[in-house]
């Protein structure tokens, strides 16, 4: 069978195999799930069917019950799950029933996030964004994550008033003091309040700038459906002009032909 258990009750109701349990009542309800590792006290205590779940910490992974492919690190870590499938716990207790999931640290604890190999790599691709709770993701385009969709028309006119600056952030924040270019989320706050986020205590934190490259676009275009037009008179003016210098051309060549001969007098004096 290929198991393991160190611990009172650690799988004391197993019929599988390749199991480890190391903590009093590690896997202790297992029952057909194989490929399991617990580590800690109560680690996947009420698993049954679960398989290939790895839990490393105190009550980690302890509700799961039938989930697999989850792998669970710290103490509570992954607690909350109970049946999901492939998720990722680490320092974080999860949600129960959620899946493909994967949770690093717990909002509010964590304020601070340092990953190396990123800062001065290329790559392509879409960039990424972070929701309000914490979540990684891109910011979607398809109508079919939209509501209440209509044309922009004048609500863009509201960046015309705003002043971009020149500036360099506080040493703490960048300590080579690079200069910067953009806007004070607090001016663009007064002209529309909808164009800013704010941090987890409500205080004004940044610009969303996508959407204010939005608006431009918006009224890029305005202006340029006035230059068509703009345009499309003079066209129109010029053609006119033309034909009406081809219609003097005609008159001129008509009084022309319609002058009187001269007329030669004879002196018989």
């Amino acid at each position: 069978m290929n198991n393991t258990a160190n611990g009172v009750t650690a799988l004391q109701n197993n019929n599988a195999s390749n199991n480890t349990a190391n903590g009093v009542s590690a896997l202790s309800n297992n029952t057909t799930g194989g490929n399991n590792r617990a580590n800690g006290v109560n680690a996947v205590n009420h698993n049954t069917t679960g398989h290939d779940n790895p839990a490393d910490g105190l009550d980690a992974l302890s509700n799961n019950s039938t989930g697999s492919n989850n792998i669970a690190v710290g103490s509570l870590a992954g607690q909350n799950l109970t049946t999901g499938n492939s998720n990722i716990d680490i320092g974080n207790i999860g949600v129960a029933a959620e899946r493909k999931t994967t949770r690093i640290g717990t909002q509010g604890t964590q304020t601070k996030t340092f990953i190396a190999g990123i800062d001065g790599v290329a790559v392509t691709g879409t960039a990424v964004v972070v929701s309000s709770t914490g979540q990684l993701g891109v910011a979607p385009s398809s109508a079919r994550f939209k509501d209440e969709i209509k044309p922009m028309d004048k609500a863009s006119e509201a960046i015309l008033a705003l002043k971009p600056v020149s500036f360099r952030y506080k040493k703490e924040l960048d300590p080579d003091g690079i200069q910067q270019f953009g806007l004070l989320a607090e001016e663009v706050e007064k002209m529309n309040p909808d164009l800013i986020a704010r941090d987890e205590e409500g205080k004004i934190m940044s610009v969303r700038y996508e959407a204010v490259n939005a608006m431009l676009f918006n009224e890029f275009l305005k202006e340029h459906r006035k230059v068509e037009k703009f345009e499309a008179t003079v066209a129109s003016l010029a053609t006119t002009v033309k034909q009406q210098a081809l219609q003097i051309q005609k008159v001129s060549a008509q009084l022309e032909l319609n002058k009187p001969a001269p007329q030669t007098v004879v002196n018989n004096h």
